[in-house]
Order: structure tokens, then sequence, then C-alpha cells
């Protein structure tokens, strides 16, 4: 039975955790994460960014992913919404990565103030 993209990315979200724009700052800050940006390539052009975000779109994240991210750091993923992300997150932690997490929307982003590239 093929599940849907609605179940999928409720699915992925019961499954990566989700943080907190603040808590994710205080992070990225220290040198301890990275923020990877798996929004197409018009998205983030139109927008920017998280600054000193890894821009990896979704629909390329399978095949790029394992030389770019480090297992050794926080993994913050955020999209338009938290979808995307979210799906990403799940792929990480199937492949062993640990410490991943949801940053969800790029808006919630910047709605806090986080800097933006």
């Amino acid at each position: 039975m093929n599940q849907s993209m609605m179940e999928m990315v409720a699915e992925a979200k019961k499954i990566v955790p989700a943080i907190a724009p603040g808590k994710a700052a205080t992070l990225l800050e220290a040198g301890n994460a990275m923020a990877i940006d798996v929004r197409n390539d018009g998205e983030v052009a139109q927008s920017g960014k998280i600054s000193g975000a890894l821009h990896i779109p979704l629909d390329q994240f399978a095949n790029m992913y394992a030389s770019a991210i480090s297992r050794d750091k926080v993994i913050l993923l955020y999209c338009a919404s938290g979808a995307r992300s979210a799906l990403a997150g799940r792929l990480l932690l199937e492949d062993g990565y640990t410490d991943v997490h949801n940053l969800g929307g790029f808006s919630d982003w910047v709605n806090s103030g986080g800097a933006v590239e």
C-alpha cells in the first residue's frame, strides 16, 4: 500500500524532533550544529537562507548529503513549512545520523530574528 505524501510527512514529523529557532541559533553560534536548507533553488534565491547554511534541495538530497553533512554536529534542517525538512531528517536518521532536528519553516527563523544571508 502506498502512503500519501501527507501521511509520509506526518510520520516523519513524529520521528524527527522539532527544535525552536532560539535553541538552534545558540547551537549554531557555538559551532556545534550545521543548518541545512532543503528548499529548491528558486526559493533560496528569492528569500536567502540562514547565515552559513548548507543548501541541498530535497530532490537532490539523497545523492548529495553523504559527503556534505558532518556526523559530528547537530543537524538542523529547514524548508518553507517543515514538511520537506522532516522528510530529509528521516532519511538522515535512517542512515545512522543521531542528532537530527527539524527547525521547521524558514519564516520561523526570520521571525525569531535569526541571521540571514
